[in-house]
């Protein structure tokens, strides 16, 4: 049962109040919440993090204020300012660290357990764990768990980066590249005038359609029934998340030879990794019958995407200044995106659909209009109205998918090196949550499933990685093709 907070009516006007926007209100629920993963190549002293928060995390507006309910706006929750201790959001548990025998399982099951308990929604929105165990990929580890209506992800990396240094140069705050901006060409000519018009009358048909199609998922158009979809009828869900770490340079020798971006590469494995994977659980079938089985299938995710005018990680500072156009918090919306799940010969063949769709998806305005659906509900029909329309588009689609641009150089937080950074983010009734973050030259690919659904995460996992190794080697294949000829 969600815990509520009700403001009396002598507090209200003593107190200052700022409403939830829309995607946070949609994310409200106790049960909605991003855990992240910190790996240090140092053991981590929890004296110094707990000090070094007190002067960086706090000053954060959503980090020093929590949620409660407006009595006087129908019930809706806001933002108020609190005091805060940040010992009480730390916790470094008391554990025999020589005695356990598996280090990487210990700190998987650690973090299921917290994605498996609610939050406190009573204290500002945000625990962290210290521990001090050494894993196959890190010397000690830092566990965030943090409400999604504090923030998206590209948020919480803005304020990872605000808190880090260089670790070449522990004085130095880290630079943060700027968009490229795309020249902009002259449309004297003819020419340019009729290419606009026909751009213009893409985007308003692509629109209309994906439109259409967002409207249908919203009123009754569900997935076909298939071995990675929950059921959101049962209320109840048993995560486990776990995450692998691949090398970035196999994933940019596929986008540079593809001519692509990094998203695409990424929606293209995934593609692949699930198709292997939903292969292998239809057994008693031939090769053909299965086949056949894959190409009925509806299979889709609800992809975040951000709306923010920049793509790269900005500035907090900026960001958090008023009337800035890269806005704090949950500005992000939401498209449909169809995977092709298929048995095909050619891998490559993910990874072109994957562009195609996104293309098209680019063109459309699905994600603004996502957005401006959520704010017009919010305004003229209310946070429940929000919260069920959430409900009914996660509820009708597979998985939900976002890729996070993390830092492309090393960094410390308070003097700590950190090795990966990890994180999942617990959205919705599906069974299965993806997540890639990148940092330096790695890729972490995350997964959050419900056990009760997939019980067998690891093989999920392994299959996309696999699906890349294959990718990796047709893209080779190609390239030396190319070169003899």
């Amino acid at each position: 049962m969600e815990k509520k907070n009700f403001l009396e009516r002598d507090d209200l006007e003593t107190m200052s109040m700022e409403p939830l926007s829309p995607m946070s209100q949609m994310l409200s629920s106790p049960n909605l919440f991003i855990v992240i993963t910190f790996g240090f190549k140092t053991k981590c002293n929890p004296s110094v993090f707990v000090e070094g928060f007190k002067t960086t995390l706090i000053n954060a507006p959503r980090f020093s204020s929590k949620m409660v309910i407006n009595y006087k706006k129908n019930g809706e929750p806001v933002w108020i300012p609190v005091s805060i201790r940040v010992e009480d959001h730390v916790t470094v548990p008391d554990l025999d660290y020589p005695n356990i025998e598996n280090p990487d399982q210990f700190l998987e099951d650690y973090t299921s357990r917290i994605a498996n308990i609610p939050m406190d929604m009573s204290k500002p929105l945000w625990e962290l764990h210290l521990l001090n165990i050494k894993t196959s990929n890190a010397e000690s580890v830092l566990l965030a768990k943090i409400h999604h209506s504090v923030g998206d992800g590209m948020s919480l990396m803005s304020l990872l980066l605000a808190c880090s240094r260089k670790t070449s140069d522990p004085s130095a705050l880290i630079s943060n590249s700027s968009a490229t901006k795309k020249p902009v060409k002259s449309m004297i000519s003819a020419w340019w005038l009729i290419a606009g018009l026909w751009f213009m009358i893409r985007v308003t048909f692509t629109t209309l359609v994906e439109f259409f199609k967002l409207m249908l998922t919203t009123c009754f158009l569900r997935d076909t029934k298939n071995p990675l979809m929950g059921n959101p009828e049962d209320g109840t869900q048993s995560w486990k998340v776990v995450h692998r770490i691949i090398s970035f340079d196999d994933v940019k020798l596929v986008k540079n030879t593809m001519n692509m971006k990094v998203n695409d590469v990424l929606l293209g494995m995934t593609q692949a990794g699930l198709s292997r994977y939903l292969t292998t659980k239809y057994d008693g079938y031939t090769m053909a019958q299965k086949k056949k089985i894959l190409e009925k299938i509806r299979f889709r995710g609800a992809v975040a995407i951000n709306l923010r005018p920049a793509t790269n990680i900005e500035d907090l500072a900026n960001m958090m200044t008023k009337g800035s156009k890269c806005r704090w918090g949950n500005f992000i919306g939401t498209i449909i995106f169809p995977l092709w799940i298929k048995s095909e010969n050619d891998p490559l063949e993910y990874v072109r659909r994957a562009k195609a769709t996104m293309d098209r998806k680019k063109i459309s305005l699905e994600a603004f209009l996502f957005y401006g659906i959520i704010k017009f509900t919010l305004n003229f029909l209310g946070g429940k109205s929000v919260e069920a329309f959430g409900k009914r588009i996660f509820g009708n689609t597979s998985l939900a998918f976002s890729n996070v641009k993390g830092p492309d150089e090393e960094i410390s937080l308070f003097g700590h090196p950190i090795s990966y950074v990890a994180g999942s983010a617990l959205v919705g009734s599906q069974a299965l949550n993806i997540h890639f973050i990148s940092y330096v030259n790695k890729i972490i690919i995350n997964l959050a499933v419900d056990t009760t659904t997939i019980p067998d995460p690891h093989q999920l996992c392994d299959e996309i990685v696999e699906a890349l190794k294959i990718i990796k080697s047709a893209v080779q294949e190609k390239r030396s093709h190319k070169m003899e000829v």
